[in-house]
């Protein structure tokens, strides 16, 4: 139930949307929630189009995208800018934007959790002003000298200053400090390199409505460039001068690997993946290598499962192993999606100097709203065209990938089992699949999921975030998730 400022809030971004309709009857409430939203962090005189709203509000944060990014390579620059010319969604840089102007609402008295390298200083700023001036630091232009980061001979501009953001008064009196903007710069960043690298792994052909990066320049070109990528991300996350912030995005990018491992390995039934390894690529054994605390518990593999007749399983057995593949399934998801916005969003609460409660509600609002909009997005996958996707449809199931809507059919329906495991590569496996979906309501248990998830998102942000027309534009935002078609 929104009160006070919020409640008289979204009656104004609601009438904004209403506008966009007369411009976009064809799009759903996601994408006018975007338009919309875009409002709250765009300067006005770029929002001369409402058709291309989303796509405008972009143009500002890829100019200064090209500036951090920039080859003395022609070809490459090529590359890497593709998918930045095509219009996207650029869901996570308008959180970003958005979380930002949301936090600015509260008192800076109540944002005094500073975590900043304070090298920079001669001597520690105290004080309410110090604090003000700290906030509104501009990220470092390099730390290293120059003849030592350009190499051999100054052929790319590497150090250069990004390009500088259009009305920087727009940015202040909004509350989005430099370093959250550059932030949003960065999480685009790392989303584009992992565009295209999944697109050679995934062998994709098209991508936001075009031929995808690995078709149109070959797959080394294009795994090139989202290393590429990552390197400029890597340095522009180091002049943030966060410790903190540092070590939230270099380990976003590692969860990216982390979770398309998980994917090659499917669910927690494969017994290793060994026919993944050879005899050279095998470990030797000679290291004990520690697993991370987060991952998630999968079932050791034993003789039952991995001869996996489950006409021979028990009730219980069978239950135990879909229920270990589910945890596994949304581990991965989180990783795959929801660990570069919960992190991101957490991030951003610390630039702003929030208080530990904030900074731990803003990473569970992110971490719900990406686990929510990648049970989404595996729901379009069953019930949306090529055409209006972007991408291929039923690329999930075509590559022995299994989501929600095939777990909870398989809950209902143990003769999935051996398919699952086979990974769908027989005759007539993906169409008994598809049925078994329909038959057990596969997609409309994954969305009631990912309602939850929604839900749990959006009492996050109340409990965290004061009243204002941005926290209104973030809730109406994680309402329309589930309102999406691509």
């Amino acid at each position: 139930m929104l009160r006070g400022s919020s409640a008289r809030a979204l009656p104004r971004i609601r009438a904004v949307a209403r506008c966009q309709c007369r411009y976009q009857s064809n799009k759903s409430s996601f994408g006018i929630a975007l338009a919309t939203a875009s409002r709250l962090v765009t300067p006005k005189w770029l929002l001369n189009n409402p058709v291309s709203l989303v796509s405008t509000e972009m143009n500002t944060l890829a100019k200064n995208i090209m500036g951090l990014i920039g080859s003395g390579h022609p070809a490459l620059n090529r590359v890497t800018s593709y998918y930045f010319e095509a219009e996207g969604k650029k869901v996570r840089p308008m959180l970003v934007l958005l979380l930002s102007r949301a936090l600015s609402s509260i008192p800076i008295e109540q944002r005094n959790n500073i975590k900043i390298d304070f090298t920079d200083f001669e001597t520690v700023p105290s004080g309410k002003d110090a604090i003000q001036r700290i906030l509104a630091a501009k990220p470092v232009d390099n730390f290293s000298p120059l003849q030592i980061i350009h190499g051999i001979q100054s052929m790319n501009p590497l150090t250069r200053e990004a390009s500088p953001i259009p009305e920087k008064q727009f940015d202040l009196e909004r509350g989005i400090l430099p370093k959250q903007r550059r932030l949003a710069e960065i999480v685009e960043m790392i989303h584009t390199a992992s565009l295209l690298h999944d697109d050679v792994i995934d062998h994709a052909d098209t991508r936001r409505g075009r031929p995808s990066g690995n078709v149109a320049f070959t797959n080394k070109m294009a795994v090139l460039a989202g290393d590429f990528l990552l390197g400029r991300a890597t340095v522009s996350i180091s002049r943030l001068q966060n410790p903190e912030v540092v070590e939230l995005m270099s380990s976003s990018i590692a969860n990216l690997v982390e979770g398309e491992f998980m994917q090659l390995h499917n669910v927690a039934t494969d017994s290793g993946n060994n026919d993944l390894l050879t005899e050279d690529t095998k470990p030797a054994g000679k290291l004990d290598l520690r697993t991370h605390d987060y991952k998630v518990p999968v079932i050791e593999p034993s003789k039952i499962i991995d001869q996996l007749d489950f006409s021979k399983l028990t009730k219980d057995q069978q239950e135990t192993i879909i229920n270990n593949a589910f945890r596994y399934y949304l581990h991965k998801s989180y990783l795959k999606t929801a660990s570069l916005i919960s992190k991101s969003c957490r991030a951003t609460t610390i630039l702003s100097g929030a208080q530990p409660e904030v900074i731990e509600s803003c990473y569970n609002f992110g971490k719900n709203l990406g686990l929510s909009f990648q049970l989404v997005d595996d729901m379009l996958d069953f019930t949306v065209s090529a055409k209006e996707l972007g991408k291929p449809a039923g690329a999930d199931l075509k590559l022995g990938i299994s989501t929600a809507p095939v777990l909870y059919a398989w809950m209902d329906d143990p003769s999935l089992g051996p398919l699952i495991q086979r990974h769908f590569c027989e005759p007539g496996d993906i169409q008994q699949v598809l049925k078994s979906v329909k038959l057990h309501k596969g997609v409309e248990k994954t969305k009631q999921l990912a309602e939850t998830y929604r839900d749990m998102a959006l009492q996050c942000l109340r409990e965290s975030l004061p009243e204002s027309d941005s926290r209104s534009a973030l809730e109406f935002l994680t309402n329309s998730i589930l309102t999406r078609k691509k």
